[in-house]
């Protein structure tokens, strides 16, 4: 075969992409993964604040992310603990509080609210066929109200109203008013519940990568050598019943069958011949990425650990609405924080010095007036990214029972892989290594016969 020509294209080197191309090498498939960037991660994008490694994108690895962590042993990379020693900051309806603990300081009645909260999630949740969430009793129901008209019809306390409007923007920079209670339920069965997905320890936030997460995509990347052509961001995807032709400023690719792994508003920017169905064209259209910054702070010193801050803040309306302390593997003292949803749109048109001002004043109400001390600072503007377009995507309300069937059904030869796609984990990078490992074997299957 020549360089031009393989058994399978695989679009995008994100984790969805290297999984699906190192599996099907591993079958004995030829492979040509084309990737639009200069480099591979996808949403995982590695870069350097004052001179240390600082990761941009996608950066933790949960407890039950096997298949992330089995890969990061297999490259003898080591984790370490995400810090949560300390008190948490809580900004909600415009009071500033402090806790320790699991448990937000809050009054005793929306305690309360919270608590059951959680067990309706868990109860409608349980209601959700994992493969087919559009099928359940009420999903009709559910798809037809966003997560905030809910909110409003069933908490009946200020604070846990705000308080569960906060789950959607922390988890994907998305508010509440834009998604469907289905697909809430649905991206919460995914990453097994509220509790799980807040956590810290033993959660969601378990731990990160010593050296960052970047260098599990490049190693995945390196074994892949010259089978991964940068730079060549698909074009035009042209299929008929001999094959498929991928077109990137690097020329044209052929195969039998291709796998695409963008997120569903850079795969909306492909043009398809012949035009894809309806119900995946339509899931294109409806499905918007979370709009978030992901600013990191460089100090000194770790000083809020030495005021007994655990460096955890989240706020319900703030330049900032999440902050980690983000102390590297080797000592270097950083906070990351996060600027999302309204916040995320409105400070993309700023500078980057306004922006600084603008965290760094924030950080000042948490933290008191050492956190002015600056050493170094840098964000990403994930929301002009141009082949991610943002965050997570999510679905508003009427797309999960019109279109979600399309999620991961082919069309044509055309298979569809990328975190959004998974059954478990969806959102997160373990989510986008087993989509790409269903749709290699999806792809092997059809090529065997």
């Amino acid at each position: 075969m020549s360089a031009q020509t393989a058994d399978v294209i695989v679009i995008g080197a994100g984790f969805a992409g290297l999984k699906a191309a190192t599996e099907l090498v591993g079958m004995g498939r030829s492979v040509i993964v084309l990737e639009a960037n200069e480099r591979v991660g996808g949403r995982v994008k590695r870069g350097e604040v004052g001179g240390h490694i600082a990761d941009f994108g996608g950066q933790w690895v949960g407890k039950h992310h096997d298949m992330l962590l089995a890969d990061a042993r297999r490259f003898g990379i080591e984790t370490y603990p995400q810090y949560e020693t300390g008190k948490t900051v809580m900004q909600l309806l415009g009071k500033l509080v402090q806790f320790t603990g699991n448990v937000p300081k809050m009054p005793f009645l929306s305690l309360l609210e919270l608590a059951r909260i959680q067990k309706r999630w868990d109860r409608d949740m349980a209601t959700l066929p994992p493969h087919a969430p559009w099928e359940a009793p009420n999903a009709k129901a559910w798809d037809s109200i966003t997560l905030d008209t809910w909110i409003e019809r069933n908490v009946h306390t200020r604070s846990a109203r705000q308080f569960a409007r906060l789950v959607p923007r922390g988890a994907w920079a998305a508010d509440a008013q834009q998604v469907s209670y289905l697909w809430f339920l649905d991206a919460l069965r995914s990453n097994r519940g509220l509790e799980y997905l807040m956590a810290v320890k033993d959660g969601m936030l378990d731990a990160k990568f010593k050296g960052g997460m970047q260098q599990i995509a490049q190693r995945l990347a390196d074994t892949l050598g010259d089978r991964l052509i940068p730079s060549a961001a698909a074009q035009r995807i042209v299929q008929d019943s001999s094959g498929v032709r991928v077109t990137t400023l690097k020329g044209e690719f052929a195969a039998r069958f291709v796998i695409v792994t963008a997120p569903p508003a850079a795969a909306a920017r492909i043009a398809y011949e012949p035009h894809l169905p309806s119900s995946r064209d339509g899931l294109h259209q409806r499905m918007p990425a979370g709009s978030i910054m992901k600013a990191l702070i460089v100090y000194a010193e770790p000083f809020w650990r030495q005021e007994g801050f655990s460096g955890q803040v989240a706020t319900d309306d703030d330049t900032v609405g999440l902050v980690l302390d983000d102390v590297r593997d080797d000592g270097t003292a950083v906070l990351l924080a996060f600027i999302e949803v309204r916040h995320a749109v409105e400070l993309s048109a700023a500078s980057k010095d306004e922006r600084q001002e603008k965290v760094v004043a924030s950080l000042v109400r948490f933290f008191g007036p050492r956190a002015r001390d600056v050493i170094a600072y840098d964000d990403n503007d994930w929301t002009v990214e141009p082949y991610a377009h943002g965050y997570v995507s999510s679905m508003p309300p009427g797309t999960m029972t019109r279109f979600g069937k399309a999620l991961r059904e082919p069309c044509g030869r055309i298979h569809w892989a990328g975190s959004e796609t998974s059954v478990e984990w969806a959102g997160c990078i373990e989510g986008a290594m087993r989509s790409g490992l269903r749709a290699a074997q999806e792809v092997a299957k059809r090529h065997n016969s």
